[in-house]
């Protein structure tokens, strides 16, 4: 008996591994879920569907996106951390998700931002931008720092709830002018800027995919990108850091994140077909267009970036003493 079990136990191993390349070079064969862990028709969605349609072309399968919001994220990336390892299900996350909310639901556990997942590779970055309504007597971020100065703690500021980015990149900004607001956050951009243009708040960081068509006309008016860089799609909008506010940085950037375990061979299938979609002409316009930036990555270095965010976030959230929204 001990020979037989033996023998059957080599007998699967050889026909699983047999069957892993197979697999992966027939991949896709049926429909994909994009899990979006947010509501539809927000910035997230958006990125989510453009990527989904190019793949859809390129596939000749359908991409559907399957919106799983709740809990910052976890929600959703709960959801995949605990579906089939094939390739087939796939969280379409924000940097909040799988980089600030585990810090915020310290002890609740449901998922580890490492060890639950595979990375595929890092999609889109989201430029968070610094607005205000026309009228607002602040024409720079420097001049919004001084009227908070004068003003402690008594200028409403929102953000798009409580340790989303648009409120980390509020805790890095008043670190670096060393001012405080009085921060009002809300479940998401919709109900802020409903609010900033309404006059209930006089400042407000979001995306620039949610503020650009406001923007452009000419409803609100931007001061400054938490970035790296300057945005395309608002290039005289300069960075806080060029106004010698240091730090800064708070790109809200998405990524593809597979089950652990999901075979490597489908996952590098998987890494290819989004950089290539990304590549297409057609889906970069639109891309780009919104205000997102492209930024495909190979898995390894998604999993570095990863890791870093985790970390910088973390100690962040702790610094500021962030807890999850009740």
């Amino acid at each position: 008996m001990p020979r037989l079990f033996h023998l059957l136990f080599a007998v699967g191993v050889a026909v699983l591994a047999a069957g892993s390349p197979a697999q992966a070079q027939d991949f896709p064969a049926r429909i994909v879920r994009l899990v979006v862990a947010f509501p539809p028709g927000g910035p997230t969605d958006f990125v989510a569907r453009v990527i989904a349609e190019r793949l859809k072309t390129m596939w000749g399968q359908p991409v559907i996106i399957e919106n799983k919001p709740g809990a910052n994220g976890a929600v959703g990336a709960e959801y995949v951390a605990n579906a089939e390892p094939d390739g087939y299900t796939l969280l379409f996350t924000t940097v909040g998700a799988v980089a600030v909310t585990p810090h915020l639901r310290s002890g609740k556990g449901g998922y580890d931002p490492i060890t639950s997942f595979a990375p595929v590779t890092l999609a889109v970055r989201n430029t968070t931008v610094l607005v205000v309504r026309p009228d607002m007597a602040a024409k720079t971020a420097n001049d919004l720092a001084n009227m908070a100065r004068d003003k402690p703690e008594a200028i409403p500021f929102g953000s798009t709830g409580v340790g989303s980015m648009p409120h980390l990149a509020l805790e890095l900004y008043q670190a670096a002018a060393k001012v405080k607001f009085l921060h009002v956050p809300y479940r998401g951009a919709a109900p802020a800027l409903t609010d900033l243009l309404g006059g209930q708040i006089e400042a407000l960081f979001a995306d620039v995919p949610v503020l650009l068509p406001h923007i452009q006309g000419g409803k609100i008016r931007p001061l400054a990108v938490a970035a790296d860089q300057r945005n395309a799609a608002i290039p005289d909008v300069p960075t806080l850091a060029e106004l010698g506010l240091p730090n800064t940085a708070a790109d809200n950037w998405y990524g593809v994140l597979a089950p652990a375990k999901t075979p490597r061979a489908i996952i590098l299938k998987l890494n290819a077909a989004f950089a290539d979609g990304m590549k297409d002409p057609d889906t970069r316009d639109r891309l780009v267009k919104s205000g997102t930036i492209p930024a495909p990555t190979t898995p390894e270095e998604f999993a570095a970036y990863l890791k870093s965010e985790l970390e910088r976030w973390g100690q962040i959230v702790r610094a500021n003493h962030i807890t999850e929204q009740p």
